[in-house]
């Protein structure tokens, strides 16, 4: 039979044993409030990490390059809304100068022959009056009425006026259509449909270009080119030829796009169906999902 001080001695064991156990239950429930912590913490880091992640990616997406004679492509979104592009200077006002169409020169290509057999437009002086010019686009989609602006731009209508004299355009594709939240075009005027045919010869750009001194800066810095624009698009400075742009929404680009003309409210309205259908396999750069197909182009 146990003694007194063997009972004592058991029981003080036994509350050691206790005290230790719940010790260690408190000690690793301090270790588990500190791992949920940081489970948790990292959760929103991860989270964080992967939202930054998601937007850069976005926005790297939004400037998708093209080959061939193009406007740049830039952000992202669709549809046809006129808002301005933030922190974008207006196209500058055209200020008339006596050098405006006084020397028209169309250089020939002969790396890149006509994607259509065609002859260049008459070079030298060219007439700035009548100040516009009236053109009818018929296309798969709808007609869209034009008016060139002969008296900013005279070299690149008398281009434009060649080759509709020509019929180069008649029975051609537009091939690119453009989405984006600070791009909405669709561009036309190469007869092999996919961006890469022009006519033959190149000329120089007019306005807005011209508006401004050779190598300033500005010209390098976006302006807004206004929903119903007309511009030519191009592989840089003085590579203008047959491919052009309209502009359905307010769009963001440099000023280094000629600008000749303008569209007519009912050729707006043909724009904004063909950019509502989209691009073929989605995205916002691309062949536009309706087929536009000029069938011809006549000057009024």
């Amino acid at each position: 039979m146990p003694t007194n001080e063997q009972r004592r001695e058991t029981a003080k064991r036994k509350l050691e044993r206790q005290l230790e156990r719940r010790a260690k239950q408190a000690r690793m429930r301090r270790i588990l409030v500190i791992v949920g912590g940081a489970v948790a913490a990292l959760a929103v880091i991860a989270a964080v990490v992967i939202t930054v992640i998601n937007n850069n990616n976005k926005h790297k997406g939004t400037t998708t390059a093209t080959t061939g004679t193009s406007a740049p492509s830039s952000a992202t979104s669709s549809g046809s809304s006129t808002e301005p592009v933030p922190n974008a200077a207006p196209l500058p006002p055209f200020q008339p100068s006596a050098s405006v169409g006084a020397n028209c020169q169309y250089q020939a290509t002969p790396q890149e022959p006509a994607a259509k057999p065609v002859k260049p437009p008459r070079t030298g002086k060219v007439p700035t009056d009548p100040a516009q010019v009236s053109a009818s686009m018929a296309t798969s989609q709808g007609n869209l009425g034009l008016m060139l602006a002969n008296n900013e731009s005279p070299c690149t209508v008398n281009s434009f006026a060649s080759l509709i004299g020509q019929k180069y355009f008649d029975n051609t594709k537009c091939h690119r259509l453009t989405t984006s939240a600070s791009l909405g075009v669709l561009q036309c005027g190469d007869p092999k449909g996919d961006g890469t045919g022009g006519p033959g010869y190149q000329f120089a750009n007019e306005y807005p270009t011209d508006q401004y001194p050779p190598n300033d800066p500005k010209l390098q810095q976006p302006v807004i080119y206004p929903r119903g624009t007309l511009a030519m698009a191009n592989a840089g400075p003085g590579t203008n030829g047959s491919q052009f742009f309209m502009v359905y929404k307010d769009s963001e680009l440099p000023p280094q796009y000629t600008v000749f003309g303008t569209i007519q409210p009912d050729g707006l309205a043909v724009l904004d169906k063909i950019a509502k259908a989209g691009i073929t396999g989605g995205g916002e750069d691309g062949p536009p999902a309706s087929e536009v197909l000029i069938k011809s182009i006549l000057l009024d």
